[in-house]
């Protein structure tokens, strides 16, 4: 397909990685439980969003959002960044990317007038989810060790998302996952001091990924190749990155359904040794710890392995923090990780040691676990292994926690009927309008 744009060029929208990722998604059947799975994900990620407006670490973001009205972009932005405050959004394991963070903000920042029908906005993020994890799975370790996947690969999510919200149509679409591309940022720097860059990153992706989409809708056009093009996305920032994966298994589920809802308030990586240590916590009580090792896989190492931690927010990006919270509470929530309890976790955290090991490092990413082995000072000792972590597609939350997840949420961040404002949400599958999002 041959388009002319405004400046008079003709672009062949047939002969790009871009193209055939566009074709293979808009081909797709979207079926009844697939809306209804996305809007039980657009749920989770919504109360993320609200709850997360109440935290402190929210405060100089929602400062900035307020010292001037916000357009489409900057809601979505606002959104996107409060999605991560508490380490609640939801992640796709094989990709790396929280779609919570930047596809579902600039949905529900595009239809905050009420206009958008709920099926159209719940396929709209059903396909840029999709667009995301296809590029994150293919981007390889060597960039997920560098870059924030979420960032980097979840602005091609959001593009897609808003494009379908415009109708765009399949060359529109290339053009705007062509611009959305060109943006792609996100370093894990951030991580070495505690900063609070993570907001900037998802927020950024969500604004960025709408603005190329609304340029696309008025002719801007947008480089075809970025994905595998001589100074694109794969050969500037993916060294072993796999592009064939973008476009393999055209028929496997949508990537939606291979969702971890997370039912801890801190990094997805932590999750399988907090599980293993909840295993244990059982066989604690009366006893005490002499020391603790965490077994484990090379990315939660690499992102949540260090020393130390600075204060309780630290911890929810520590493997040793969140372990020790596991082991002398027998539960981790967000009370685990405010200034009350940080003294006591950290003290035990210093004596948790961690490595990257096999099984765990040739089974990642397909499959996240890790073992945590408790040395007790009567000289005894305890291990307990997990795989299928609780969340996961193989171990989903129940419906009731689901629920239970999202009312905390909900009433943390003000909203006075949580019960009517999460059918409101469920409800975009029968057509219902997007709900507005009140930040208090």
């Amino acid at each position: 397909m041959s388009v002319m744009h405004s400046a008079g060029e003709s672009y062949d929208c047939e002969a790009s990685l871009t193209a055939g990722l566009v074709g293979l998604i808009q081909a797709r059947t979207v079926s009844e439980d697939d809306l209804r799975w996305t809007a039980v994900v657009a749920l989770d990620a919504v109360a993320s969003i609200i709850g997360g407006a109440a935290d402190p670490n929210a405060r100089s973001l929602l400062q900035w959002s307020r010292a001037e009205p916000l357009n489409t972009g900057r809601t979505a932005f606002v959104y996107g960044g409060l999605s991560t405050v508490l380490e609640l959004d939801a992640m796709h394991r094989e990709s790396a990317v929280h779609a919570g963070t930047m596809v579902v903000p600039a949905v529900f920042a595009a239809a905050k007038d009420g206009k958008v029908g709920g099926r159209h906005a719940l396929t709209a993020i059903l396909k840029g989810a999709e667009a995301a994890f296809r590029v994150g799975r293919a981007a390889g370790p060597s960039h997920y060790k560098i870059y924030q996947n979420s960032a980097t690969c979840g602005i091609y999510g959001s593009a897609f998302a808003m494009g379908v919200l415009l109708g765009l149509d399949n060359a529109g679409l290339v053009h705007a996952l062509g611009n959305a591309g060109t943006q792609s940022s996100g370093l894990w720097e951030y991580r070495e001091t505690g900063a609070m860059t993570k907001q900037l990153h998802a927020g950024k992706a969500a604004e960025g990924g709408i603005v190329a989409a609304q340029l696309a809708q008025n002719g801007f056009t947008g480089p075809l190749k970025i994905l595998e093009g001589a100074r694109g996305f794969f050969k500037a920032a993916c060294p072993d990155g796999d592009p064939s994966a973008v476009l393999r298994g055209p028929g496997d589920p949508w990537g939606l359904h291979g969702m971890s809802i997370k039912p801890w308030p801190s990094s997805r990586h932590t999750h399988p040794a907090i599980d293993a240590a909840l295993g244990l916590a059982k066989e604690i009580p009366g006893r005490q710890i002499e020391s603790a090792s965490i077994q484990t896989y090379r990315a939660a190492m690499d992102l949540c392995g260090k020393g130390p931690v600075r204060n309780a927010h630290d911890g929810r990006s520590s493997l040793q923090y969140c372990v020790a919270a596991a082991l002398n509470d027998g539960q981790v929530s967000l009370s685990s990780f405010d200034d009350h309890a940080f003294e006591r976790h950290e003290k035990l955290a210093r004596r948790i040691s961690a490595a990257a090991v096999e099984p765990f490092m040739s089974a990642y990413p397909k499959a996240w676990g890790a073992q945590v082995s408790v040395v007790f000072t009567d000289g005894t000792s305890a291990a307990n292994a997990c795989t299928n972590v609780k969340g996961d597609p193989e171990a989903p939350l129940s419906r009731d926690e689901l629920t239970a997840k999202a009312r905390s949420l909900l009433i943390l961040g003000g909203v006075k009927d949580p019960e009517a404002f999460m059918r409101s949400v469920l409800a975009m599958a029968d057509d219902g309008p997007v709900p507005h999002i009140a930040l208090q």
